[in-house]
């Protein structure tokens, strides 16, 4: 008889999003007549860039001839991408990190959950709270977090750092002391920055425990002030104890085209054992590499017109985060975020909890967002918005709320 892996059991109700989706889809049938506004999931909306579109015709038509056709990718990624992702994500930045540190895949969600793999399942994790769900949920899928208690909403075996307003919703350094410690900034959900001071502690952190540091850098375009690092290798000493995840989705517009990397340095090692060689292990087992035509695509991002355009549609998000901010802080509630990421973050209104607002915010102004309760206890009371609507729409559900 056949055994399912029980992990899987242990995980409360279905994933974040598509419980949000299971909720608006029955309200929409419902309703029909309701013309919902959706502010919730972080996808965007904005076209690709045309020097990403005109790279992408380019590469299909050498697939229509048989001198420049490409079949399988190296499972590492190309060189030509990994090279223009050393240049221009690092050694611009005067970051040592070479091309060949870079790995390419189809995005950074799978990457976050998949890294795990390579660790052993006696590490103890420390994660934000609130905290993007893929952290922790691929960890309870492997075996890693212990047991469930309902009432706090939190694993035996995770370290909880919480995020509040007292700490301007970031982390602070844990009390007990973890192996593995998960950081997204400019972070998701709160939409928090840290200055490279601020990361700098961290990385000291890590080096002198032993622990590594998976750093999500999803966000790192939409950084506006100077002192907020664009990579957590512009910390001295990370190279020694940080895998950094990067994405093409929010910086490129790529959510629906597929690509990002993990960037692991070779000084990274448990003893003898580079995390690099581990990595380039399971990644030549179980991808085969995101497509050609992809990859070309994501070459175009860093030529001078890709810059130049994804700059104004990174713009054009970001002044939705302004009219999001400014327009709920003049309707009276306590809002951050959207500085330096495409995130609002505000405390629910009358004491309501995340779902309670949740759905007076669907049945009432017919504008869906995310219950902060999502991700993690420390968010109960707070909800998220995202800046990736379209202008006219952003303005017309922050009308809709002010209404209310």
């Amino acid at each position: 008889m056949f055994k399912v892996n029980d992990n899987y059991l242990k995980l409360p109700g279905s994933y974040l999003f598509s419980t949000i989706g299971k909720k608006v889809a029955a309200f929409s049938e419902a309703n029909p007549d309701k013309t919902i506004i959706r502010l919730g999931i972080g996808d965007v909306t904005q076209p690709l860039a045309p020097a990403i579109i005109e790279s992408l015709h380019g590469a299909v038509e050498e697939m229509a001839v048989a001198e420049t056709f490409h079949g399988y990718a190296p499972d590492l990624g190309y060189e030509f991408l990994r090279k223009a992702m050393a240049d221009n994500d690092y050694k611009a930045r005067g970051c040592d990190i070479a091309a060949d540190e870079v790995f390419i895949s189809d995005g950074a969600k799978c990457d976050s959950g998949n890294i795990q793999e390579i660790f052993s399942l006696d590490n103890k994790i420390a994660v934000c709270d609130p905290v993007y769900p893929v952290y922790v949920d691929t960890n309870v899928m492997a075996g890693r977090t212990g047991i469930y208690d309902a009432v706090s909403e939190t694993w035996s075996d995770v370290i909880y750092m919480p995020c509040t307003a007292e700490t301007n919703f970031a982390p602070e350094l844990p009390e007990e002391t973890p192996d593995i410690i998960y950081l997204c900034f400019p972070n998701n959900p709160t939409g928090s920055a840290i200055t490279k001071d601020e990361l700098q502690k961290w990385v000291d952190y890590a080096n002198k425990v032993g622990a590594v540091i998976i750093y999500d850098a999803a966000y790192e375009a939409y950084i506006s002030e100077e002192n907020v690092p664009h990579t957590i290798y512009e910390c001295e000493g990370a190279r020694t104890c940080a895998i950094e995840l990067r994405s093409f989705s929010k910086n490129a517009g790529f959510t629906g085209v597929r690509l990002g990397a993990t960037v692991i340095p070779k000084d990274l090692k448990q003893g003898d054992v580079t995390l690099h060689s581990l990595w380039a292990r399971r990644h030549g087992t179980k991808y085969n590499g995101a497509p050609y035509i992809i990859q070309r695509a994501g070459e175009a991002v860093y030529s001078e017109a890709g810059k130049a355009q994804l700059k104004d549609q990174v713009a054009y998000y970001m002044n939705n985060a302004k009219t999001i901010y400014e327009g709920l802080k003049s309707a009276g509630y306590t809002v951050s975020g959207g500085v330096n990421a495409p995130y609002i973050w505000l405390k629910t209104p009358d004491k309501m909890t995340s779902w309670e607002f949740f759905d007076y915010l669907l049945e009432q102004a017919n504008v869906v967002g995310t219950p902060g309760s999502g991700f993690g206890p420390s968010g109960e009371g707070y909800f998220r918005l995202t800046a990736f609507g379209s202008y006219e729409n952003t303005v017309a559900a922050i009308d809709r709320i002010k209404a209310l």
